[in-house]
């Protein structure tokens, strides 16, 4: 894939390294200032970064694509388990520099009443004050607070806030890279995961079962996938 998508500069020499990124896989441009700019102070490429990994000193917004992102928790229901999703949520990934996506902060915020599992009744049941008392709660959030990055994987550090309790919470994650498209936007993506107890937020309806143990499970594995478009910056 052609780098053509990192902005000139006319007054800088420019070559083509052909090694590849370990952010993304097609190769970096990297600009090299003019004897004549060097003597004006006007080495912008090294700067603002506009060649050497195409970011800037302002924070890109990306905007979770949630037609091709996914959102699903799963929990035991006696010996099986029960999967599910939320229909309407949205989130944005705020950026300085994709090399460096450590520094990333994500928002992430769900419609609890867009709760999905299949089942109409059941769903009836997880709105109501049994679970997620989606009436008086109708979003659940998560934002991050930091990330510890190795490699491709990291460990996302965040608060998560379900029927009005936060918990601090670790996501087990991997950035899966950036990738142009034909009309000139950018796209990154990472998956992450994470298992929280229900109990900690309050989501304690549960039912005893003949010969011992309980319907439901405790903890509740959450997993998400997502892509996110950049957003043109506004002047």
């Amino acid at each position: 894939m052609k780098a053509n998508y990192l902005p000139s500069l006319a007054r800088h020499h420019c070559r083509l390294d052909t090694r590849r990124s370990r952010v993304a896989s097609y190769p970096v441009r990297f600009c090299v200032p003019s004897r004549r700019d060097s003597r004006a102070g006007l080495a912008t490429g090294y700067q603002t970064g506009a060649c050497a990994g195409g970011s800037t000193n302002r924070p890109a917004a990306w905007r979770i694509d949630k037609t091709h992102s996914e959102l699903t928790f799963q929990i035991r229901h006696f010996m099986s388990r029960v999967r599910g999703t939320f229909r309407d949520w949205k989130g944005t990934v705020t950026l300085p520099d994709v090399a460096k996506w450590e520094n990333a902060a994500i928002d992430v915020e769900i419609q609890t009443p867009s709760i999905f599992t299949d089942n109409e009744r059941r769903d009836a049941d997880l709105r109501s004050s049994n679970f997620f008392a989606a009436d008086s709660f109708p979003t659940i959030t998560f934002k991050s607070t930091r990330i510890e990055r190795t490699g491709d994987a990291a460990k996302i550090f965040g608060d998560l806030t379900i029927r009005g309790v936060t918990k601090a919470v670790v996501l087990d994650g991997h950035f899966l890279g950036l990738q142009n498209n034909t009309n000139g936007s950018q796209r990154l993506g990472f998956e992450a995961t994470t298992t929280v107890n229900r109990l900690d937020y309050g989501v304690k309806w549960n039912r005893a079962v003949e010969g011992g143990g309980m319907m439901l499970g405790d903890d509740v594995k959450i997993e998400i996938a997502i892509e996110a478009v950049r957003q043109q910056s506004r002047s």
